[in-house]
C-alpha cells in the first residue's frame, strides 16, 4: 500500500525480501493471492482457489497461543495427497484430508479451541479450521447459509464474504 501510495517504485521482489526479515509468513502478504506455502513459508506458488460461493466465519477466543511452544510440540504428519491436489478438490472433501499438524497439541491444552471448531461444523461450516499456530478458528460456510453461533461475548467474530 505504502509503495503505491508513495510511488517508491519498490520491486516485489524486493518487497518479498523485506517482508520476509519481518516474518517467515509475511511474504504472503505482499502476494495476497491464494498460494501454497513451502520452507519457512516464504517460498509461495500461486494456486487457483475460487471462494466467491463461500462466506468465511472467523472466531478468536482471545487465547495467547506461545508460537515457539506450538512449534516444539507439534507433530507434523505428511497428507495422503499433496496439499495442492487436495485444495483442488471439493471443499466438502477438505474435512478428511486438508489437516493443520498444530490442532492436535493446541486442541489438548485449549478445549475451549476444539469447541469454536466443532460449533462451526454444527452450524452449517463446509471446512473448518485453527489457523496457523492458534487461536483463531476459521470456517467456510456456504454464501446462502444462514448461521447461528453462541460463543462467550469476549470472543471476536468476524464474518466475511468468499473472494478470489
Amino acid at each position: 500500500l505504502l509503495n503505491d501510495k508513495f510511488s517508491l517504485k519498490i520491486s516485489d521482489k524486493e518487497l518479498m525480501d523485506y517482508a520476509l526479515e519481518l516474518g517467515s509468513d509475511c511474504p504472503f502478504f505482499v502476494i495476497n493471492k491464494p498460494c501454497y506455502a513451502t520452507g519457512r513459508g516464504e517460498k509461495l506458488e500461486p494456486i487457483t482457489l475460487d471462494l466467491s460461493g463461500y462466506k468465511i466465519v472467523i472466531v478468536n477466543p482471545g487465547i495467547h497461543i506461545n508460537t515457539g511452544r506450538a512449534f516444539l510440540n507439534v507433530q507434523s504428519a505428511r497428507p495422503d495427497r499433496a496439499i495442492p491436489q487436495i485444495l483442488a478438490a471439493p471443499i466438502e472433501r477438505w474435512k478428511d484430508e486438508l489437516l493443520n499438524d498444530f490442532e492436535k497439541s493446541v486442541f489438548n491444552q485449549y478445549p475451549e479451541i476444539v469447541e469454536i471448531k466443532d460449533q462451526l461444523y454444527v452450524a452449517g461450516a463446509i471446512y473448518a479450521s485453527m489457523s496457523g499456530t492458534g487461536s483463531t478458528v476459521f470456517g467456510l460456510f456456504k454464501k446462502d447459509v444462514p448461521i447461528q453461533l453462541s460463543f462467550p461475548d469476549s470472543y471476536f467474530i468476524k464474518e466475511l464474504p468468499g473472494q478470489l
